[in-house]
């Protein structure tokens, strides 16, 4: 999964998160993201594979 993919699948859960910094998002997307788990929403797989592209992504912004 990529950052882009993961952006449009929680648009799907009606989640839209923009601050203006890219480190803010990130936290407020793996936050989100982990809720959705906790609550039984979305798989481990898709957990493993988001927590996956946020830490990618997290990388390309410290560059």
């Amino acid at each position: 999964m990529t950052y882009h993919e993961l952006l449009m699948h929680l648009r799907s859960y009606h989640a839209f998160i923009y601050t203006g910094d890219k480190n803010s998002d990130l936290d407020l997307i793996e936050e989100e993201v982990r809720e959705l788990f906790r609550l039984g929403i979305v798989e481990p797989h898709f957990l493993k594979d988001a927590l996956i592209a946020i830490r990618v992504e997290r990388e390309k912004t410290k560059r």
